[in-house]
């Protein structure tokens, strides 16, 4: 059997499967031919019909992760392909970047940062005067195992209120998380302090957040986007946060991954960037690696994966 791995995995899974199977990883020049491939996995690599069509023996593509809107799942299941992903492994990363890009921005810690470096000459200057995240509204946009995750710590970290918005989630189901559901997103835009935006990319998705939503949220809003870079307008928010409509934004997902030094939300100094760092810890990389590499396998053998997309 043979496996294309396009992108670094953590080593202890990467190791299984060499023990398993014949692995082509990404720094040999066959990973860019899948003729031979049983199966590949990807991390944020594409996965289009053509790369599908070309590789005729392939019977699984592993997504090294939860979103698999860069691969063609239509086309994989044309031609009989299981689509296997990681739903679960980067709950907890996910969740705790979210909330520390809303501590870095309630508190102002990269213009602390920036002052302490330039030599700064006074203790605790007032424009850099923050604010608690306690007893304040988080409203969550989509209501997943992410969100979920980001309200428990909300909730019982700093005695956050929830509130949460997603239309294939229904009251009953949101309450039982001690979530107040919201049936249209400007309700809940309009109610959060805080806003977090954990929701798959794709049509219905694509600019969720754009400058008719940034309008509708509360005055000093802070926005957090952990998802996709496509569900968020980013000119629009960088519109938003110039004048003054936010008190901050922060996201570790941009449309175009890296974004360019001359991104307009780069120039906002009360905007955060990361680097699509959300499952980037030692932990999650483990986990993931372990479940992609474990139903890649099961696959392959001809049993059940644990986690199948399609």
């Amino acid at each position: 059997m043979q496996v294309v791995v396009t992108e670094p995995i953590h080593a202890v899974p990467l190791a299984r499967l060499r023990r398993e199977a014949e692995v082509v990883t990404w720094d040999d020049p066959r990973a860019g031919d899948w003729s031979q491939a049983d199966a590949v996995i990807v991390r944020a690599a594409a996965v289009p019909r053509a790369r599908i069509a070309a590789a005729p023996r392939l019977k699984v593509i592993g997504k090294h992760g939860i979103g698999v809107d860069a691969i063609d799942v239509g086309a994989a299941r044309e031609h009989g392909v299981t689509v296997v992903y990681t739903p679960t492994a980067n709950v907890d990363s996910v969740a705790e970047l979210a909330v520390g890009l809303m501590l870095a921005l309630a508190r102002k810690l990269p213009g602390n940062d920036r002052l302490l470096r330039a030599g700064a000459t006074r203790l605790a200057p007032p424009e850099l005067t923050g604010t608690e995240l306690g007893g304040k509204t988080l409203g969550l946009v989509g209501l997943g195992r992410i969100s979920r995750r980001i309200a428990a710590i909300g909730r019982a970290g700093f005695g956050m209120r929830l509130a949460g918005y997603d239309p294939y989630v229904c009251a009953e189901s949101a309450a039982a998380f001690g979530i107040t559901h919201h049936a249209a997103l400007e309700t809940l835009l309009a109610e959060a302090d805080v806003i977090s935006i954990s929701v798959p990319y794709g049509p219905q998705t694509h600019h969720l957040i754009g400058a008719a939503e940034l309008t509708a949220c509360r005055s000093g809003a802070l926005l957090i986007n952990t998802a996709r870079g496509g569900v968020v307008d980013e000119r629009a928010l960088a519109a938003a946060l110039a004048a003054g409509r936010l008190a901050g934004a922060a996201c570790d997902v941009f449309e175009e991954e890296p974004p360019k030094p001359d991104h307009p939300l780069l120039a906002q100094p009360n905007f955060v960037g990361t680097l699509h760092v959300g499952a980037a810890t030692e932990e999650a990389l483990l986990r993931v690696g372990t479940i992609v590499v474990d139903d890649v396998l099961a696959v392959l053998r001809g049993a059940a994966p644990q986690f199948a997309y399609a």
